[in-house]
């Protein structure tokens, strides 16, 4: 059994404030110069015990392992999320073109001016002399006369660009044929007509009515 294990508390306590109070005197000694043969026999003469504390206890002997290892604990599983995740879509932004250049301006020459209007030479044709002179009393047909047929025939002729007669028709009949036959061709031995002109001014033909009238003398 060790020394320290003998000695009371109550002294270790005691012995404890001996030793402080050396410690003090002695700082105190040497501060105020003090004789240090002085100091020793006050040192010899305390009854200095010195303790032993305890050894520290034995650590106790760790826990034999568990014979059966609890299995590890379930991963955690987390439900999937009601909301879907947002979709991201790669937006391709056009890039802006440059406006096409505009063509450099083509002068146009500015159109002539119009030629004037053309005037206007057309013109009818006229007969030439008297109409009523184509055909008289004194070319009544004797057989009519003597019959005293009278009548008034009607007629229509056309003339070429040289005034002469190219046809004779009856528009309206005098009631006796030799005498609508002697009209026609009294007409067309006799009648004449100056041409008419078109719009430029150049000769045309064209087409007359007329009546004759036969009529016996008395």
């Amino acid at each position: 059994m060790a020394y320290g294990d003998n000695v009371d508390p109550k002294n270790r306590v005691v012995a404890i404030v001996l030793v402080g109070l050396l410690t003090a005197v002695l700082g105190y000694g040497l501060v105020n110069g003090l004789n240090i043969s002085i100091v020793k026999k006050l040192a010899e003469k305390l009854d200095v015990v010195d303790v032993e504390e305890p050894p520290p206890p034995e650590e106790p002997p760790p826990p034999p392992p568990p014979d059966n290892k609890l299995p590890p604990p379930p991963p955690v599983v987390t439900p999937p999320s009601p909301i879907p995740p947002p979709v991201t879509t790669n937006t391709i932004q056009s890039v802006p073109k440059a406006p096409p250049t505009p063509p450099p301006p083509v002068y146009t020459p500015p159109a002539p001016p119009a030629p004037p209007p053309t005037p206007d030479l057309s013109a009818a044709g006229t007969p030439r002399g008297n109409p009523g002179r184509w055909a008289t009393n004194d070319d009544y047909p004797a057989r009519a006369m003597r019959e005293e047929r009278e009548g008034t025939t009607g007629f229509r002729v056309t003339y070429g660009a040289d005034g002469r007669i190219t046809s004779c028709d009856v528009t309206s009949s005098s009631g006796h044929a030799d005498l609508d036959a002697e009209t026609c061709k009294l007409i067309q031995r006799r009648g004449r007509f100056n041409p008419g002109k078109d719009r430029a001014g150049n000769p045309t033909g064209g087409s007359y009515s007329n009546r004759i009238r036969w009529q016996i003398p008395r």
